[in-house]
């Protein structure tokens, strides 16, 4: 049947590697339900028909039963009544009937089977769906977790680049101190020192000889003019 091939991957179908297609399960996960929700609903009424199918097989099989032993009850009578032609009426009915009764059969058992494989497709859907909805909060939590820590490394990724921007500056202001300092180094040596004791003891020594005799001529002729 039609019906048969078009839902026979159903039967194989697996949510787990539908989900594995996903690029967002936790998004997804909706539609898929959607999704096998809509084929449940097509497989429902399929099933139904099918299963009508394999009522009206049944019954047809059953009356042609009920025709074939009427058949032979009338024929019996006709017998009983000394009437073998009628008997033989019946009888070729009967064979008829017979006849008509394999292919009944065949019918009746390709429906039963056909609506069995319905029911089966039916019943996986239904449980595929349930287990889904089971399943659909966990998906959602794990994926929010997932994202969580997705940014957590993304925010790890730029934290430690921030920490090497930061030691980078600590390095450049040690060695802007260090450059200070040895700025500051020589400054101080370059400034004038201060007079020592060494040197103001000079102010203090007597005058050379040559300055002393130019004093006393100088004095003399002062005598000499009376001043």
């Amino acid at each position: 049947m039609g019906i048969l091939k078009r839902f026979k991957d159903i039967m194989s179908s697996n949510v787990n590697a539908m989900l594995d297609k996903a690029e967002d399960p936790a998004k997804m996960v909706d539609q898929y339900i959607r999704d096998l929700e809509s084929d449940l609903g097509k497989v429902k009424a399929e099933t139904a028909a099918v299963m009508a199918e394999e009522t009206r097989a049944n019954r047809e099989l059953k009356e042609n039963e009920e025709e074939i032993a009427k058949m032979v009850t009338y024929a019996e009578k006709a017998l009983m009544a000394g009437n073998e032609a009628d008997a033989k009426v019946f009888l070729n009915k009967k064979a008829g009937l017979e006849a008509k009764k394999a292919s009944l059969t065949q019918a009746a058992e390709a429906a039963t089977n056909n609506a069995q494989q319905m029911r089966a497709m039916h019943d996986k859907l239904v449980k595929d769906i349930a287990d889904l909805k089971e399943r659909k909060q966990a998906i959602k939590s794990k994926m929010a977790v997932a994202k969580t820590q997705e940014k957590l490394n993304k925010i790890g990724s730029s934290y430690d680049s921030a920490q090497g921007k930061l030691s980078a500056f600590d390095r450049m202001e040690e060695k802007a101190n260090q450059m200070m300092d040895q700025a500051n180094a020589m400054a101080e040596l370059n400034a004038p020192k201060e007079n020592s004791a060494e040197d103001l003891m000079g102010k203090y020594d007597e005058a050379p000889a040559a300055d002393s005799a130019i004093d006393d001529e100088l004095a003399a002729m002062k005598a000499k003019l009376g001043l």
